[in-house]
């Protein structure tokens, strides 16, 4: 099977779920890191690579790709993508897709939202943490999104779709491990969601652990927290 460029950057949670899916399917590519922190992504030659100059984003032969969910689909219909992250039963799909099209305005943005303002703007200099009123505000919000996930996703289920992992874990995963750097505690308030996240590590080890170092080691969290 030929080898398509991946570009990412673990700091990126969408380029983090993809650098697990990829590895925990065993699948052939070639790693291309890009630093964000060092503004690589905005260079004139990145935006050869992608013309949004985001990660993540893929090259296969002469075909320029970015956006991670799309990534997913274009490989998983040349058949190099995990059939069983991502699979081909209609149904079972359908619900696979179903979560990556909720959790850009569910779980992501609220978590996102609330990571930006609260850890990223702040030790960046951009602008300072937010009043007390702004940050509950913040925190509400991420909370409505972290309840949905629980209360319907995670209602009956092991994971998101069903009771075996898929891309769609990944996803939702690395989104909220990225709100450890603030020190916020999901397991106090959404103890099922807490417990999910442990089996999609345990089920993507050692990818996973390896993908969130730098979240482990910056919140001083443990990766069982």
């Amino acid at each position: 099977m030929a080898k398509f460029k991946f570009y990412y950057d673990l700091m990126s949670q969408p380029s983090r779920a993809l650098w697990i899916a990829l590895r925990l399917g065993k699948i052939p590519h070639e790693d291309c890191p890009v630093a964000l922190r060092k503004s690589e992504h905005l260079k004139p030659e990145y935006k050869e690579i992608n013309r949004f100059q985001k990660v993540p984003a893929i090259v296969d032969e002469d075909f320029h790709l970015g956006e991670s969910v799309a990534i997913v689909r274009y490989l998983s219909d040349k058949g190099k993508f995990s059939e069983a992250l991502y699979p081909k039963a209609l149904q079972r799909r359908a619900r696979v897709d179903e979560f990556l099209e909720w959790q850009h305005l569910g779980v992501r943005f609220g978590c996102t939202s609330y990571f930006l303002d609260m850890w990223l703007f702040p030790i960046s200099g951009i602008k300072p943490k937010p009043s007390a009123e702004k940050a509950a505000m913040l925190c509400k919000n991420m909370e409505t999104q972290l309840k949905v996930l629980e209360e319907i996703w995670l209602k009956d289920n092991k994971f998101v779709v069903e009771n075996e992992i898929t891309v769609a874990d990944l996803f939702g995963c690395c989104e909220v491990e990225q709100i450890k750097l603030t020190q916020y505690d999901v397991g106090k308030k959404f103890p099922k969601t807490a417990e999910w996240m442990q089996r999609v590590r345990a089920q993507a080890n050692p990818h996973y652990d390896a993908a969130h170092a730098f979240i482990y080691k910056i919140s001083g969290l443990k990766p069982n927290n």
